[in-house]
């Protein structure tokens, strides 16, 4: 059968565009399935197996008692009933199942790919990358889940933070894929690299304090802005503490890191903005950057005040996916655009 570059080209769009919005929906329904604290639900690593859900009272019974073994149901959910047993289990089971179909719709177009378009000028295996990469976050999601089963009335906040990272990084590989793809023009004018890898890593920083915060739910804390609660430092703990090994264990130092990284970030896109005025180049794609940074902003400050409510909460990590996006632009245009 006679194939031709222009219709891979048309279906690896298709591919990298319906792959890259199911992420997003996958970091959604994540965000939600932490937020309702459902994520220890469901206490094995069914790989196989779960498919389903529950179908009658004994298979709802023994997913309850699994349930009742560990510390979160003996320590905080002891007087759970099964119909509220029932919430956030479907709350994780949706997680796993979307899981898996993101995992099948990596890579059975990727075959499909390889058996029909391999001969063509533009083929390339670098796309398996992202079904290698699905099925690594397969692995540190359960590597997550563990870590609340035996001992801990919760999951790792550090695990929970290379959850999202990694979910985040498919997301951003994915992207930048597609900007390859459809050809993004450079920037005429080229920004200092090491300048804009900086603000990067500042972006990324945040992201990760801002797990942290979720992992810990510290955002119970200090639900005022822009002081917290009357200083600017909180008042529960001391300056030296920010030198102590329990630093990210400490909650009311993670939040005081998160909103310093925010003012830090604040100020380096300020200058950002400086370099694109004075350089007049593709003004739109700094003020589309600065809207995200500004929404994201507003999102975290509300979510804060509000004392963490989830619909806030889940838009202030669904924002951090547009800020990332955003910035890929501006770094995709001043690179050579080749990955």
């Amino acid at each position: 059968m006679f194939v031709n570059s222009d219709t891979y080209i048309k279906y690896l769009k298709l591919w990298l565009i319906t792959l890259f919005i199911l992420i997003i929906l996958m970091v959604a329904v994540g965000g939600l399935t932490r937020l309702t604290d459902s994520g220890l639900s469901i206490t094995a690593w069914e790989l196989f197996t779960g498919i389903l859900p529950p179908l009658n009272i004994n298979e709802w019974n023994f997913y309850f008692s699994e349930y009742k073994k560990i510390p979160e149901y003996q320590n905080i959910n002891y007087d759970m009933s099964l119909n509220e047993f029932k919430v956030i289990f479907y709350w994780e089971y949706a997680h796993r199942l979307l899981a898996r179909f993101v995992g099948l719709f990596t890579l059975i177009p990727l075959i499909l790919f390889s058996l029909y378009f391999k001969n063509i000028q533009h083929y390339s295996n670098k796309y398996y990358w992202i079904f290698f990469l699905v099925c690594l976050q397969g692995f540190i999601g359960w590597y997550m889940v563990s870590s609340g089963l035996i001992q801990n009335n919760d999951v790792s906040h550090f695990r929970l933070s290379i959850h999202l990272s990694l979910a985040l990084f498919i997301l951003c590989l994915i992207f930048w894929f597609i900007l390859n793809v459809y050809k993004i023009k450079n920037f005429q004018f080229k920004f200092p690299n090491f300048f804009l890898l900086f603000i990067l890593k500042l972006i990324i920083l945040q992201i990760i304090l801002g797990a942290f915060l979720s992992g810990l739910d510290g955002g119970l804390i200090y639900n005022s802005w822009p002081d917290m609660n009357g200083s600017f430092f909180p008042s529960d703990v001391g300056y030296l503490d920010l030198l102590s090994t329990q630093l990210f264990y400490n909650i009311s130092i993670i939040q005081f890191l998160h909103r310093f990284t925010a003012y830090l970030l604040l100020f380096f896109i300020l200058i950002l903005n400086y370099f694109f005025i004075k350089n007049k180049s593709n003004i739109k794609n700094i003020i589309l950057f600065d809207i995200a940074i500004l929404l994201q902003v507003f999102l975290g400050i509300v979510t804060l005040i509000s004392g963490v409510e989830i619909k806030y909460a889940s838009l202030h990590q669904l924002g951090s996916i547009f800020v990332l996006t955003t910035y890929l632009v501006i770094l995709f245009k001043n690179s050579n655009q080749q990955l």
